[in-house]
């Protein structure tokens, strides 16, 4: 078990919540503004919500502003991401505006300022024991692996730098991220490798299944137990056995996913 310190145990939630309702104050009508923008350009629907795991594999809503459009087939469908985001959307992204709604999750206690972002359910149970690692701090807006690179690097570095983060969380090395980050955002090149089709926060599970460390079935078998999470619920451990065959195999102790209820996810 890590030791926390007492800049993490007490400290940083503190500065955390009073950086973020202070934002929240002077901020309010810029967030609002946005708000308009995306419902304008967008469609409805301002907020984009996903279910993120957090501190203690705690499962929350993570927000965002939506960056896509709600465009439709003729069958119906919505059409690809690469077709549904907009150029406001990308300005967005680029920007890192999207991200503002964070500041809720922020004061709501899910997430913190600094610290490995947060990744979607449907991977975190595919992460080995190292990988998890990540959930013993809180997820963050901005993170070790952010400002050394943003969105231009694999998976297997992004896990490095946050299991690097997680073993030694101060305040003088959130205080160098924090402002590092600014810097990043103001570099175009940090995010460019999104619209070559490359992006860091690809899905592990996907990254696992093109390498071939997981069959088709395990695949199935872990996306559709991840949807039987529910926010607010403990994501349980599972345990892939991976492999390059098509034999791999899923053991988890237990048999079934255990749900502390049926109530909705709101």
């Amino acid at each position: 078990m890590k030791k926390r310190g007492i800049y993490e145990v007490f400290i940083k939630r503190v500065l955390d919540l009073t950086m973020a309702f202070l934002a929240v104050l002077f901020l309010s009508w810029f967030l609002l503004f946005i708000a308009l923008l995306v419902r304008i350009k967008h469609g409805k629907g301002v907020i984009y919500k996903q279910r993120r795991v957090g501190r203690n594999k705690r499962v929350f809503w993570f927000y965002k502003f939506r960056s896509m459009s709600n465009a439709k087939d003729e069958d119906g469908n919505l059409l690809p991401d690469t077709e549904r985001l907009t150029r406001f959307g990308k300005f967005l992204r680029r920007t890192s505006i999207d991200e503002l709604p964070q500041l809720f999750n922020i004061i709501k206690g899910d997430m913190s300022f600094i610290g490995p972002r947060p990744k979607d359910v449907k991977e975190c149970v595919f992460f080995n024991e190292e990988q998890r690692q990540r959930f013993l701090s809180r997820p963050g807006i901005s993170g070790l692996a952010q400002v050394n690179g943003r969105n231009a690097f694999n998976f297997e570095h992004v896990s490095e730098y946050d299991n690097k983060y997680v073993k030694k969380v101060t305040l003088w090395r959130d205080i160098k991220i924090f402002f590092k980050t600014f810097f990043v955002v103001l570099k175009p090149t940090a995010v460019d490798a999104e619209s070559h089709g490359f992006h860091m926060s690809e899905y592990y599970c996907d990254l696992l299944l093109k390498r071939k460390e997981i069959s088709i079935d395990d695949y199935t078998t872990g996306v559709m137990m991840s949807g039987t999470i529910k926010v607010g619920e403990i994501m349980p451990e599972f345990e892939w056995m991976r492999t390059k065959t098509k034999s791999a195999q899923v053991v988890r102790e237990g048999i079934a996913v255990v749900t502390k209820s049926n109530e909705s996810e709101e």
